[in-house]
């Protein structure tokens, strides 16, 4: 039987993130993320099939546009509800990422979130394969400690954006270009 892995999106999260700490603005629709390239980009990794999960907040109402357009690329959607004082997101993240303690898959979550640290850890059983994947300077710092957990940069490693972010980033001396400071 072909192993899973489930690529459970935050993407409220990953929004925020994007608009708020790197380009200080409600990003425009060309800077948003390739969300069908995440999905080939965790089959690639790991070589096996995918199927993602995009957690939305639908309190207010769905965005059936996007909506249509996450189902075309083969996500399953979460729309949520609750009260306003809910992370309805969040709940039904760590809830997901409990259910897959019990199931023979790996899993990728797509989050700089350390609400999910604890449901991380329970998974990193030695015998699955567990990945996050986000802005690397943004990821809550607790994920370091994990053993055992794949960090991905959304922008670098997955290559989900159309054009470079104006992100500062510590680069590894080994993946140093200076053509690329040089135009």
């Amino acid at each position: 039987m072909d192993r899973t892995t489930w690529v459970l999106v935050d993407g409220e999260n990953i929004d925020a993130t994007l608009g708020g700490s790197i380009l200080g603005r409600r990003p425009q629709p060309d800077e948003r993320p390739r969300w069908d390239r995440l999905l080939a980009f965790a089959a690639r990794r790991w070589n096996q099939s995918v199927r993602g999960l995009f957690f939305l907040n639908a309190t207010t109402g769905i965005p059936m546009a996007f909506v249509q357009a996450l189902k075309a690329m083969d996500y399953l959607v979460v729309p949520l509800s609750g009260a306003p004082d809910e992370k309805v997101v969040d709940i039904a993240i760590q809830r997901t990422l409990q259910a897959l303690v019990e199931r023979d898959s790996d899993v990728i979550l797509v989050s700089h979130d350390g609400d999910f640290l604890e449901d991380i850890e329970n998974l990193l059983d030695g015998e699955r394969r567990v990945g996050l994947l986000a802005f690397t300077e943004f990821r809550n710092a607790g994920f370091a400690a994990l053993p055992g957990l794949q960090k991905f940069d959304l922008e670098f490693d997955a290559g989900v954006f159309d054009a470079p972010l104006p992100r500062v980033r510590v680069i590894p001396i080994d993946e140093f270009d200076p053509a690329s400071f040089l135009g």
